[in-house]
C-alpha cells in the first residue's frame, strides 16, 4: 500500500461528526484520503483441470485480478512471493496452482502454515466453499485437533492446515508417520510470511530448512508458494526463510480499493505541567463507542491481552445493553471452544464491534467492516496498514490511529506529515542466531543423522562447525560421519519454542467456578499474574489470590475494584561475549552477547482513570534469566561535562542522582526510537543504564534484544548509532514539558516504575554525544537503572 494523499476528502460519511468534533478541539491532529482503486481484471485460464474450474464458477469466480493471474504463471515456473493490500484475494494466489496440482494427481499433497490457529479455520471454510469433494480432501492438523482424528488425517487428507508449531513439534519429530505424505509433497504454502520476523521467524526459518530435509529424504522437492503483507524485502524475507537461492515476486495489485479516510488521533492533554493525556485506550472506548452507535461496523486493535480485556470493557459500559452485547473480545490466551465459538459470531455477522491483538491483523474474513481503530502505534508501518486495510469492504472506510503517551506516538504525532509518508520497514529475522540454529540442529538429528555430504545444501555451509560445537557441549555425537543424538530417546523439540512466548504455561482457574479461564506464558506469569494483580479476561476483572509456582496455576476470583497493577522489577547484565566495538560520539560502543536477570520485586496499584499510585507492595519471586544480542556504550568525562553550563564542573562533584537519571532518560529515548530503525516494537527491547558498572567499571548505557537469542535488533542499533542518538535528541528536544513525561522519556515498560530520570542531564549528554568525536574513558560509580 502506498502512503496516503492528502487530496480533498469526498462528501461526508457517517462518521463526520467525529471527525468534525476532533477537528475542533484539537485531536484529530491530521486527517488524510485514499481515493477507491477500479480493478484490473484477466479472465480464468481455461488449462486449469475441469473440476477446479467448475468449483471456481460455484464460488461466483469467472475472472481474476492482475496479481491472480500472474501468481498462477509464476507457479509454473517456481516459487514464488505475493504482496498485495489486505483483502486484495491473496489466497487465491496459491490456492490456484495448488488446487489444480491437487486435482490433477491423486496421489499428491500439500502443506498450508498459518501463523494462527483463525486463519487456518478461515481458510478451510474458504476451500470447503469450492466443493471439490472428490478432489480435495483438506484437514486442519493443529493443537486442537482431536488425538482420535490424528491418524485419520495423516492417511486420509491430501492439504494439511496447520502452523508452524505443529510442523516443529507434532509432524517432523513424527515423520515416519507421514511417510505418504512427505513422498508426495508437491506444494507448501506460507501464509500472512510477513509475520516470520525476529524471534518467531528466525525459528521458522530453521523449520522450514528441516522440512525441506525431510522432504528431500522421502525424493521430494515441494514449491514453495509465499504471501505476505507489503515490506520493504518481500523476495529477500521468502529467500531467509526457506533458503532458496530463486524467488520470483508477485505485487501488482489488481484489487479494487475502497475510499478510505485515515484520521490521526491524539488524546488530550490532562495536566499541562506534566503533558500528560488521557489515556489512549479511554479515548480509543470512545471513539468506537461513537463509531457504533452511528451504526458502523468496528475492529478495534490493541497492543495487548490486558488491553483488549479493558477497551471491551469501557466500550460495554458506555454502551446500551442491545449493543454492548454486539461487543466482543478477541485475543490469544482464550479456550479452543470460545475462540470458535467468537469466530462464528464474526462470521455470521452477530457483532457491531470486536477489539483484538493483532490475531485479527491479518487475513481472517470477518465480514464487511467500516472502521478500523489502532490504539497506539504497533510497532511498524507494515502492520498499522495491514489493520488499515481491513476497514472498507463496503465501498467507504475510516481508519484511525490513536496515539499514546508513548514518545514514538507523541514524536509521530508533532511530525504528522513524516508518519503518513513513511515507507514500509525491511523484516529482520537472523535464523543463524546460535541459540536458535543450535536448538534446530538438535531437532533435526532427532529426525534423522545429520550428514554434511547431503545436508550443507539444506542447513548451511557452515553445519559441520556447529555440529562440532554440538560435540563439545555432549549434545551430539559424531559415528561414521554422521552427527546423531547422544541421548536418542530425547525429544528435544518439546524444549525449543518458536515464539517469543516460553512452553511453559501457567492456567488461570476462577477459584468461585473452577473453569480454567486461559493460560499465560511463564516468562509473563510473574509480571501479570502475582498475588493481588488484577487479571482481564473477556471483558472482566479478576483479582489474583495465588500464583503457585510448583503447580504452574494462578487461583483468581471476579474483582469489582477502580485500580489497576503494575510490576516493579530489577535488571542486571552480564556481558558474556565481547563481538564488536568501536569509537564514536565520545564514547566507547560495543556490541556482543550479554546475560539479563529481571527480578520483579514489587507492584503498584494506580487508579484505573487518573492513574494515580494508590500503594506499593512487595513480592517474593524468584529471579529469570536469559542470553541476548546487546549494545552498551561507556561514558566518559568528555561527555558527562567538566566545566561551566555544562552538567557539573568536575566529575567528582556530580550528583549521584543526577548522572543515574541523565542515564537513565538518555537510555528510554534511545529505546523508543530504535523502531525507527529496526522493524520491531520497543516491547521488544530492553534497557539499563548504571553509572557503575562491575565489569566496564564505570557510566554505562545497556540495550538489549528483549528475547533470548537476539534478532538483530539492537545490531541494527550498534550499526547505525549515530542516526539512533540524533533520534533521540530530537524526541527529547522537541518536547515541550519541563521535567520529562510519557512523550520523551518516561516509558511504560520501566521495570522502575520512571524513578530517577532527568530530562535535562539526558538532553545534555546526548547533545554532547553528538558534539564528540573522540573515545571516552570510563569513570567509576554506583548502582543500575533498568527499563
Amino acid at each position: 500500500m502506498t502512503p496516503p494523499s492528502r487530496s480533498p476528502a469526498p462528501p461526508a460519511d457517517p462518521w463526520a461528526e467525529l471527525l468534525r468534533t476532533g477537528g475542533e478541539d484539537g485531536r484529530l491532529v491530521r486527517e488524510a484520503y485514499e481515493g477507491a482503486r477500479a480493478p484490473v481484471l484477466e479472465p480464468v485460464p481455461d488449462d486449469l483441470h475441469p473440476a477446479l474450474l467448475a468449483g471456481l464458477a460455484r464460488a461466483g469466480i469467472d475472472e481474476l485480478y492482475r496479481h491472480q493471474a500472474h501468481a498462477l504463471q509464476a507457479a509454473a515456473d517456481g516459487p514464488f512471493v505475493v504482496t498485495t493490500g489486505t483483502a486484495s484475494g491473496k489466497s487465491l494466489c496459491f490456492n490456484l496452482p495448488t488446487l489444480d496440482v491437487l486435482c490433477s494427481d491423486a496421489k499428491a499433497r500439500a502443506f498450508y502454515l498459518y501463523p494462527t490457529k483463525a486463519l487456518a479455520q478461515d481458510q478451510a471454510r474458504a476451500l470447503h466453499a469450492l466443493r471439490l469433494t472428490k478432489q480435495l480432501r483438506p484437514a486442519i492438523y493443529d493443537g486442537d485437533t482431536r488425538v482420535e482424528d490424528r491418524r485419520e488425517i495423516r492417511r486420509r487428507a491430501n492439504l494439511v492446515l496447520t502452523n508452524p508449531d505443529m510442523l516443529h513439534m507434532g509432524i517432523l519429530p513424527h515423520h515416519r508417520l507421514w511417510a505418504d505424505a512427505f513422498a508426495n509433497l508437491a506444494v507448501v504454502v506460507i501464509d500472512e510470511a510477513h509475520v516470520y520476523r525476529g524471534v518467531f521467524g528466525s525459528h521458522v526459518a530453521n523449520v522450514l530448512r528441516r522440512l525441506r530435509r525431510i522432504a528431500r529424504a522421502y525424493g521430494t522437492e515441494p514449491r514453495f508458494l509465499l504471501a505476505s503483507a507489503t515490506i520493504a524485502n518481500p523476495v529477500e524475507l521468502a529467500q531467509r526463510l526457506t533458503g532458496l537461492p530463486e524467488i520470483e515476486h508477485v505485487d501488482e495489485d489488481g484489487s479494487p480499493g475502497a475510499a478510505r479516510r485515515i484520521a490521526m488521533w491524539n488524546p488530550p492533554v490532562t495536566d499541562e505541567a506534566l503533558q500528560t493525556r488521557r489515556s489512549a485506550r479511554g479515548e480509543a472506548a470512545d471513539v468506537v463507542v461513537s463509531l457504533v452507535q452511528g451504526g458502523a461496523r468496528v475492529i478495534c486493535f490493541v497492543k495487548s491481552r490486558g488491553g483488549v480485556e479493558l477497551v471491551a470493557k469501557m466500550v460495554k459500559d458506555k454502551l446500551d445493553p442491545d449493543l454492548a452485547d454486539k461487543v466482543i473480545p478477541y485475543r490469544a490466551g482464550y479456550t479452543p471452544q470460545q475462540r470458535r465459538e467468537l469466530e462464528g459470531r464474526l462470521m455470521r455477522g452477530e457483532t457491531q464491534a470486536v477489539i483484538t491483538t493483532n490475531a485479527l491483523e491479518l487475513g481472517i474474513d470477518i465480514g464487511e467492516l467500516d472502521a478500523a481503530v489502532c490504539v497506539e502505534f504497533p510497532g511498524t508501518v507494515a502492520s498499522l496498514r495491514q489493520m488499515w486495510g481491513r476497514a472498507g469492504r463496503r465501498g467507504r472506510g475510516l481508519a484511525v490511529y490513536v496515539a499514546g503517551e508513548d514518545s514514538l506516538d507523541q514524536f509521530f504525532c508533532r511530525h504528522p506529515d513524516e508518519f503518513l509518508d513513511r515507507p514500509v520497514e525491511a523484516a529482520i529475522l537472523d535464523h543463524t542466531s546460535e541459540e536458535i540454529h543450535h536448538a534446530h540442529l538438535v531437532c533435526a538429528a532427532h529426525e534423522g543423522p545429520l550428514d554434511p555430504r547431503t545436508d550443507v545444501e539444506v542447513l548451511g555451509p557452515d553445519l559441520v562447525a556447529h555440529c562440532e560445537q554440538l560435540v563439545a557441549q555432549g549434545t551430539l555425537v559424531q559415528r561414521r560421519g554422521q552427527y546423531v543424538l547422544r541421548a536418542p530417546e530425547d525429544f528435544p523439540a518439546g524444549r525449543v519454542s518458536l515464539r517469543s512466548s516460553s512452553t511453559d504455561q501457567f492456567a488461570v482457574v476462577d477459584v468461585r467456578s473452577g473453569e480454567m479461564l486461559g493460560t499465560v506464558e511463564g516468562g509473563r506469569a510473574y509480571k501479570t499474574l502475582h498475588d493481588g494483580s488484577i487479571y482481564l479476561h473477556q471483558a472482566r476483572s479478576y483479582e489474583v489470590r495465588e500464583l503457585d509456582l510448583r503447580a504452574r496455576h494462578a487461583l483468581v476470583e471476579p474483582f469489582h475494584g477502580d485500580w489497576y497493577t503494575q510490576a516493579k522489577q530489577e535488571t542486571m547484565t552480564h556481558i558474556e561475549k565481547l563481538l564488536d566495538r568501536r569509537d564514536v560520539l565520545g564514547v566507547t560502543l560495543s556490541f556482543g552477547i550479554v546475560s539479563v536477570t529481571d527480578q520483579v520485586l514489587a507492584y503498584q496499584r494506580k487508579k484505573l482513570q487518573s492513574h494515580e499510585v494508590i500503594d506499593l507492595h512487595t513480592l517474593d519471586l524468584p529471579p529469570t534469566t536469559f542470553t541476548t544480542q546487546a549494545l552498551w556504550y561507556e561514558l566518559g568525562p568528555e561527555v558527562l561535562g567538566v566545566g561551566p553550563g555544562q552538567l557539573t564542573t568536575s566529575p567528582e562533584a556530580l550528583p549521584l542522582d543526577l548522572l543515574l537519571g541523565s542515564l537513565h532518560a538518555a537510555e528510554h529515548a534511545q529505546i523508543a526510537v530504535l523502531p525507527l530503525l529496526a522493524m520491531c516494537d520497543r516491547w521488544d527491547i530492553g534497557g539499563l543504564s548504571t553509572n557503575a558498572h562491575p565489569q566496564t567499571g564505570g557510566p554505562t548505557i545497556f540495550i538489549y534484544d528483549g528475547h533470548p537469542g537476539g534478532i538483530g535488533i539492537t545490531r541494527q542499533g550498534f550499526a547505525r548509532f549515530e542516526q539512533l542518538t540524533r533520534d533521540a535528541q530530537r524526541l527529547i528536544g522537541e518536547c515541550p514539558c519541563e521535567h520529562g513525561c510519557p512523550s520523551c522519556v518516561q516509558s511504560p515498560k520501566c521495570g522502575n516504575l520512571n524513578d530517577h530520570l532527568h530530562k535535562a542531564g539526558a538532553l545534555h549528554l546526548l547533545r554532547a554525544m553528538l558534539a564528540q568525536g573522540a573515545p571516552a574513558a570510563a569513570q567509576p560509580g554506583g548502582g543500575p537503572a533498568s527499563s
